[in-house]
């Protein structure tokens, strides 16, 4: 396969990104002025909020920190997060100068192609950095150290990748596993 088509099965499936907006935030005045916006503090310390536009949830904490998910690509993490400041600055709420939110984890899948016979895998593969149970999970993980990344791998030849920061990790990643099954078959 072509170096340029290596990636075409990659797909971005969740990003999250999390960190500080603000000092503070009064979530309790945010559920009742955001639409879509719930907070139940019986069940969860913070407000989570369901943005329309664009359509990613957030988790609203009163120490002015966030969670943002469902996010498909770095231009709708700007998106939302612009999109959040603006809401809160026009609901009187004073954000940080320099909001400090960062993309804390990427889950991507990608199609190999190829079909991975998982018990070689286990056999051949370090011990340490490889976990399957089929009777209890039909995909095999894969903990890679660097990047950090952890992998699940299905004989169908379909990986899930978690953990990654950026899409230059999980591209890393894929070469990596690419590279350790090629050498066993």
């Amino acid at each position: 396969m072509d170096v340029e088509g290596l990636y075409d099965s990659l797909k971005i499936e969740n990003i999250v990104a999390s960190g500080r907006i603000a000092e503070a935030l009064d979530i309790e005045y945010l559920s009742g002025v955001l639409d879509g916006c719930v907070l139940n503090k019986k069940k969860f310390p913070g407000a989570v909020y369901h943005m329309k536009t664009p359509e990613i949830a957030l988790l609203l904490f009163s120490s002015g920190k966030i969670v943002m998910t469902g996010i498909s690509n770095k231009d709708e993490f700007q998106e939302g997060l612009s999109a959040i400041i603006s809401q809160l600055q026009h609901h009187g709420i004073e954000t940080l100068a320099s909001p400090d939110v960062v993309i804390s984890n990427m889950v991507c899948s990608y199609d190999s192609g190829d079909f991975i016979n998982l018990n070689k895998v286990v056999l051949t593969l370090s011990h340490e950095s490889v976990e399957y149970e089929p009777e209890q999970f039909p995909g095999l993980v894969y903990r890679i150290d660097d990047p950090k990344v952890v992998a699940l791998l299905f004989s169908s030849g379909k990986f899930i990748l978690t953990g990654a920061k950026n899409l230059d990790d999980v591209k890393l990643s894929i070469d990596y596993l690419s590279d350790r099954l090629r050498q066993i078959r």
